[in-house]
């Protein structure tokens, strides 16, 4: 198991924690990373783009002009979608985006992306995190004596404080630990736990 030291919301050492070796240090698989990565994105497609085929356009039940004899090119409808506002050819039509993925391959997912951020020395766990103030510019200064200025907090149980005081920050974000998922991890830099969040990771993603 290997021991990682523990801060304070100051950036001192308290301690150290053994992680599990199964979930914080295995093999790196990006292919599986990637995979989940498009179906958390595909997901959140709503797939509502619609536009009218030339069936759907109204009006044009006339000929415009008749077949011969006019010397333009002939013409049934001014539905056609060769005519300025006529219909689409093509267009979306409400189709859904949504994908399928097994749920171990996103268990697999997690534990190799948290394990790349070990490996990278872009993960820190923090005893509890707490702020004297609910002001963004307090947070902004836990998160520079950490050296995290762009990473994801994840919190075991998630504090009202934190959280109003991260809205403005567009560099990180705060995340309840039962919402930890791939695509917010890769998105930022850095990783910051709290030890409840390692207590809920190690069970939920145990073998």
């Amino acid at each position: 198991m290997p021991a990682v030291d523990v801060y304070n919301m100051t950036g001192e050492i308290l301690k150290k924690v053994d992680l599990r070796a199964d979930i914080f240090c295995c093999e790196v698989e990006p292919h599986l990373i990637h995979d989940v990565v498009v179906w958390q994105l595909s997901n959140r497609r709503t797939g509502s783009a619609k536009t009218k085929g030339r069936a759907g356009v109204s009006g044009g039940g006339a000929k415009p002009w008749r077949q011969k004899g006019t010397g333009r090119a002939r013409a049934g409808t001014i539905r056609s979608p060769l005519w300025r506002g006529g219909g689409v050819t093509f267009g979306p039509n409400n189709r859904k985006y949504a994908k399928k993925l097994p749920k171990k391959v996103r268990k697999v997912a997690l534990r190799s992306t948290l394990s790349m951020k070990l490996n990278e020395g872009m993960l820190k766990i923090v005893d509890k995190i707490v702020l004297e103030e609910t002001k963004t510019k307090v947070f902004l200064k836990a998160l520079h004596l950490l050296g995290m200025e762009d990473a994801l907090v994840v919190m075991g149980n998630i504090d009202r404080a934190v959280s109003v005081a991260s809205r403005n920050v567009s560099r990180s974000k705060v995340l309840d630990v039962k919402g930890l998922n791939v695509h917010d991890i890769i998105k930022r830099k850095g990783l910051i736990l709290d030890l409840g969040a390692i207590d809920w990771i190690e069970e939920a993603l145990a073998k």
